[in-house]
C-alpha cells in the first residue's frame, strides 16, 4: 500500500532510481507511439534462467496472475508448452533462483517487505515441497560458495550470533541443518571457500580504513597475513583459489591506478598479473568448471569488453555471440560445460536469452524479457565524456528522443545510487520512458564512482554534495553548450544516492534545475550514519574516510546535508520512500518533507508501507510512475 503526503523520496535500485524520473509525459502529446506504463515497468514476462547442472531443465522467473514473480520450470526435451511453476507467491516478488546438484530443487532468497533479512528457501521441482533453510528471525542470510564437487554442502553467512557480523555457516542440504565453520572475530568484511570446502580467505577492514586480505592453510591453522592495501587502494579484493589451493586470485590496485587481475602465492605472497587496463578497473572472470582456471574476464569501459586467456574457450565464446546483438555474457552452464545460457543485452530492446551447444556450435532462442516492447522503437544510448572544471575526465551515457531534433530540450539529470557504483550502457526503463515523452537523459558517473581507477574514485572522498556535485553541475553545462539541453527545463532525479544527489540540487543549486525527484535518499548525513543497519559496522572507518566522521565532524557532515539548507528550496520537490527501508530509514524523508511544510516550499511525498530500499511489487512500480509522471509533466513542460 502507498500513503500519500507531499514529497518524494525513492527507490534503491539504480533500475528503478530511474523509474522515478522516467515518469515524465505529456498527456497532450499521446499517440500511437507512446510506450504504455505498464509495458515500461512491469514485471518482465520471463527472466533470470538457469540450466540444470545436468543440462535436461531450466528454471527460470515469471509473474503469476498476480503480477507476482514465481519460479517456472521448463524440461528441455517437452519444451515451452510443458512449463510449469514451482512456487506460488502472492506478496513478493522471486527474483532469482539457483539449482541445487540433486537436478531435483531449486534455491532462493527472500526478505519480508523490503526489510533485508533474506531467507534461503529450497523447493522441489516434483513436489512443490517448500523449506526454509534459515528459519531465524531478524537475521540476513546470503550465499557464499557452493561446489559442484560437494552437492550436499553449502557455505552462507548469517548475522545470526551478533546482527553487526555475518560468520560462515555450512548447510547440509541433506538434512536442511546448518553449523557455524568460520567465526567473525569483529573485523571481516567477505570470506572466501576454496575448491576443497574450506574457509582459507578473508579481508579484515582496518581502523586506518585499509584492508588486510588473510590466508590459513587449513581450517584449523592460524591466520596469517598475505597482503594489505591502504584506504587508497581498499576497491582491491580477493576473487577465489586455484584448484589446489596454492594461489588465490585478486583484483588489485597496489602499485597501479586500476585494479588489475592477479594472482597471489599463498606461501610466499609473490605477485603475478594477469592483466590490465590502464583507465579501466578489471570486472568478473570466467573460471573452468574442473580446473578452475581462468578462461575469461570482462572490464566495463563504455561498454562491456571481454578479454580472453584460453584460445578455445574465446573460439567458442565468438561462435555464441554470433546468435544476437548486443551485449552477451554467459549466466549458466551445465556441469558438463556442453550447454551455456547467454544473455544478450541491448540498449533499444529487452534482453535475450539463448542457450547455446558447445558440441553442436548452434543455439537455441529461449525468450526475451519483455516482447511487448518489441513493439516499439526505443532510442539508443550513447556514451560521452567532457572534462570537469578541474581537469578530471567524465564519463556518462547521453540519450535523446528518436523523432526531434537534438537541440534545446528539456533535460532529467539522473544520478545512480552507491555513490560508489557506476551506470553502464544497455536498456533502462526509466531512460526510454523519459525519451519517449520527449526528454534527453543525462546519466554522469562523477567522481566517487567505480570502474574508472583508484584515483577517480578517491576523488570522491569527503565530497558529498561538494566536488561530486560540481561534476553533475558541469555536466548540465556540457549539455547547454552543446545545444542539447533547454537551460530553463532541467530536472534531477536519483535514488539512494541519487536521491540525497536530488536533494542537493534542489538546495545547493536550485536555480539550475526547474524540479527535483527524490528516491529514498537521505537528507542529513548526520542522522543516516547514526541509523545505518548493524551489520554495515565492519565498514564505519570506510565510511569516516569517503564521507565524514560522525564522532568529530558533525559541523562538516551538517553542511554537506539537503536539510539544514531546506530554506534554499525554490522548485518542486517529489519524495518517495520505502516504510521498511533498513539502509535509509523512512526518517530521512520525513524530515526533508516537513522542513518544506514548514518554510511554504511545494512538495509530494509517497511512502509504500510494503517496500524497503527501493521497489519490488509490480503495482507499487507502476503507482509510483503513473504519480511521477504527472509531477514532472507539471513542471517540465
Amino acid at each position: 500500500m502507498c500513503r500519500f503526503n507531499f514529497c518524494a523520496k525513492v527507490v534503491l535500485s539504480v533500475l528503478f532510481l530511474a523509474v522515478l524520473g522516467g515518469f515524465y509525459f505529456s498527456f497532450a502529446k499521446q499517440d500511437k507511439n507512446r510506450i504504455p506504463t505498464k509495458v515500461l515497468f512491469g514485471s518482465p514476462e520471463k527472466s533470470a534462467p538457469i540450466i540444470s547442472p545436468d543440462g535436461t531443465k531450466l528454471a527460470y522467473v515469471a509473474p503469476n496472475k498476480q503480477g507476482i514473480r514465481n519460479i517456472w520450470i521448463r524440461d528441455l526435451k517437452l519444451g515451452k508448452s510443458k512449463d510449469y511453476f514451482i512456487t506460488d507467491q502472492n506478496e513478493r516478488d522471486i527474483a532469482w533462483c539457483i539449482w541445487l546438484h540433486d537436478n531435483e530443487h531449486v534455491m532462493y532468497a527472500q526478505d519480508n517487505n523490503g526489510d533485508e533479512n533474506y531467507h534461503g528457501y529450497k523447493v522441489n521441482i516434483r513436489t512443490k515441497e517448500k523449506t526454509d533453510l534459515t528459519p531465524f528471525e531478524g537475521v540476513r542470510a546470503g550465499f557464499l560458495a557452493y561446489r559442484k564437487e560437494f552437492p550436499d554442502k553449502m557455505f552462507i553467512t548469517m548475522n545470526k550470533r551478533d546482527k553487526k557480523l555475518f560468520d560462515v555457516y555450512e548447510l547440509n542440504l541433506k538434512t536442511n541443518t546448518v553449523k557455524m565453520v568460520a567465526e567473525n572475530p569483529g573485523n571481516i568484511s567477505s570470506w572466501v571457500v576454496d575448491h576443497q570446502n574450506k574457509v582459507r580467505g578473508a579481508i579484515v577492514q582496518r581502523e586506518d580504513a585499509g584492508i588486510t586480505g588473510l590466508i590459513r592453510d587449513s581450517e584449523t591453522s592460524e591466520w596469517r597475513t598475505l597482503i594489505s592495501w591502504d584506504f587508497e587502494d581498499s576497491n582491491s579484493s580477493f576473487t577465489g583459489f586455484s584448484k589446489d589451493g596454492k594461489f588465490i586470485y585478486a583484483k588489485d590496485s597496489k602499485d597501479a591506478n586500476t585494479s588489475r587481475l592477479v594472482k597471489i602465492d599463498t606461501k610466499t605472497g609473490a605477485k603475478q598479473v594477469i592483466y590490465e587496463d590502464k583507465n579501466y578497473d578489471f570486472g568478473s572472470v570466467v573460471k573452468d568448471l574442473d580446473t578452475k582456471e581462468i578462461l575469461a574476464g570482462t572490464i566495463v569501459r563504455a561498454k562491456k569488453d571481454w578479454v580472453f586467456f584460453d584460445a578455445q574457450f574465446e573460439k567458442d565464446f565468438k561462435t555464441a555471440a554470433q546468435l544476437d546483438t548486443g551485449e552477451v555474457s554467459i549466466i549458466g552452464r551445465d556441469n558438463a560445460d556442453k550447454k551455456w545460457v547467454l544473455s544478450f543485452v541491448k540498449d533499444d530492446g529487452p534482453i535475450c536469452y539463448w542457450i547455446f551447444d558447445k558440441e553442436k556450435k548452434s543455439g537455441e532462442y529461449l525468450f526475451c524479457s519483455m516482447p511487448e516492447l518489441k513493439k516499439y522503437r526505443l532510442a539508443n544510448m550513447e556514451p560521452i565524456f567532457f572534462e570537469s572544471r578541474d581537469g578530471l575526465t567524465i564519463h556518462g551515457y547521453l540519450t535523446c528522443p528518436i523523432d526531434k531534433e537534438r537541440k534545446n530540450l528539456p533535460m532529467v539529470l539522473s544520478v545512480h545510487g552507491g555513490p560508489w557504483h557506476r551506470d553502464s550502457w544497455g536498456y533502462r526503463p526509466w531512460v526510454q520512458w523519459l525519451v519517449n515523452r520527449g526528454f534527453a537523459v543525462l546519466q554522469i558517473n562523477f567522481r566517487g564512482s567505480t570502474g574508472y581507477g583508484k584515483e577517480f574514485l578517491n576523488a570522491g572522498n569527503r565530497q558529498w554534495s561538494l566536488k561530486m556535485h560540481d561534476d553533475l553541475v558541469d555536466s548540465v553545462n556540457w549539455a547547454i553548450a552543446q545545444g542539447v539541453a533547454n537551460p530553463k527545463k532541467i530536472g534531477i532525479f536519483g535514488g539512494s544516492y541519487g536521491g540525497y544527489a536530488a536533494l542537493v540540487g534542489a538546495t545547493f543549486t536550485p536555480d539550475l534545475f526547474c524540479c527535483a525527484v527524490d528516491i529514498v535518499g537521505p537528507s542529513n548525513l548526520v542522522t543516516l550514519l547514526k541509523t545505518i543497519p548493524p551489520y554495515w559496522s565492519v565498514g564505519k572507518h570506510m565510511w569516516k574516510k569517503r564521507v565524514g566522521d560522525l564522532e568529530t565532524e558533525k559541523e562538516f557532515l551538517e553542511s554537506c546535508s539537503p536539510l539544514f539548507k531546506a530554506d534554499k528550496i525554490k522548485i518542486p520537490v517529489m519524495v518517495v520512500h520505502g516504510a521498511n527501508d533498513p539502509r535509509v530509514k523512512k526518517a530521512e524523508a520525513e524530515q526533508i518533507v516537513e522542513a518544506m511544510k514548514k518554510n511554504g516550499i511545494q512538495y509530494e511525498y509517497m511512502l509504500f508501507e510494503d517496500e524497503g530500499h527501493g521497489f519490488v511489487k509490480e503495482v507499487n512500480k507502476i503507482k509510483f510512475a503513473e504519480t511521477a509522471e504527472v509531477f514532472l509533466n507539471k513542471h517540465m513542460s
